[in-house]
Order: C-alpha cells, then structure tokens, then sequence
C-alpha cells in the first residue's frame, strides 16, 4: 500500500513539472528591441533651381565704393557658335565699377552666368579652361594663382599689364550645378581678398 502511494505521488509531481515546462516554453519571449523609422535622404537636385538673374551678384555683395554700371540679360548673338552647339540655354552678366579720386584710379568687377545641359559643364568648363589659359598679350601671359575651391570645379588666373600696361587682370572661371561663371576683377586698384570675397558670394546664389 505505501508503494502505490508512493508511486501515486511520484506520478503527480512528474506530471507537475512537465505542464510548467509546457507552459514556459508557449509563452513567447517579449523583445525589446523597437524598430527605427526608415530616413530616406533628400536628392539634391543637379540643375539650378532659380532663375538665372536670380543667380547674379547685386549691388550690396561688392565693397560699398562700387557703383552698378550694367547689368543684362545675354541673348543667342552674343555667344560663339561652339557655346550654341555645347547647349547654351540663357545667360546674364552684371558690371560693377571703383572710381578712385583721381581720373586714371579706375577698377571693375564683371560676372557672366551661362547656363548649359549638366552633362556638358565638364567639357564647358574644359574649353574655357584651355582658351583662358593661352590667352596672352604683348606684355603677359596669364599663370594660375591659389585660389579657394569654388562649386563643383574651378580654377583662377592672374595676368599683369592688362587692360593696359601698369595694370593687373584677375580671371575666375567655375561651374557649379549647370551654371558657368566668368568673373573679372581688372583695374588700377585690383583686390585678391575682395576678389575671393565676391567669388564665393556668387557660388553661394546658386542653389
């Protein structure tokens, strides 16, 4: 009689643990990991996204001593024929000019935009590169100058004794987006920091 109730017992404690078991392994494990939001990054867009006059330097971006002298919009005849077969679409240019106390003490800034296909502005900016580079005058020639890295590619040049003999001539060329730009400092009272200044300025207007 005490072995029966004994294994009775034994019975019921086995049959105990492996309902617990059971039930431990139905119940699923709670995670505590919390799934992120996916971020799905803005695509900048490759092409300028305002109007090309949008682009240009205005009268507060040169120092205070500059007066606006001329500012347009560049029409067909005014560009080469090889700008035309490269996919010229628009341009504009602005004029600023310094005049000094004295007759002679005269300086200007001048920038052109021009606005091409994306896929052209490496051979664009090529051709430019190589026709600023060998151009020359009876007094100079026109070497590179260090100068900041402006929009996607760009590249600086400093000649002396031009307009005229004494004077120097400062030549920015950059592309940035599918905007090229040409800008000029020229004069009897010519700035290279100024020059900087109103260069990155002009990089900054397109967008």
């Amino acid at each position: 009689m005490q072995y029966r109730t004994c294994a009775l017992v034994l019975v019921i404690i086995a049959l105990t643990c492996a309902a617990g078991c059971t039930n431990q392994a139905a119940t699923p494990a709670t995670s505590l990991e919390t799934s992120e939001p996916t971020i799905i990054p803005t695509q900048e867009s490759v092409s300028a996204t305002i109007p090309v006059a949008d682009m240009a330097l205005q009268l507060t971006h040169p120092p205070a001593e500059y007066i606006l002298r001329d500012r347009s919009v560049i029409t067909s005849p005014d560009v080469t024929q090889l700008t035309r077969d490269l996919g010229w679409r628009e341009g504009y240019y602005v004029t600023f000019d310094r005049t000094g106390r004295s007759k002679n003490d005269q300086t200007r800034i001048r920038q052109s935009i021009n606005v091409f296909p994306v896929d052209n502005m490496n051979k664009v900016f090529t051709l430019e590169k190589v026709a600023l580079s060998e151009g020359q005058n009876t007094f100079s020639s026109p070497y590179e100058i260090p100068f900041p890295t402006i929009g996607d590619r760009s590249i600086a040049y400093r000649m002396t004794n031009v307009p005229v003999e004494g004077q120097v001539t400062y030549t920015v060329i950059f592309t940035k987006k599918n905007a090229f730009e040409r800008i000029t400092m020229a004069g009897t009272s010519t700035d290279y920091e100024t020059l900087k200044d109103v260069v990155q300025k002009a990089a900054a207007k397109i967008r």
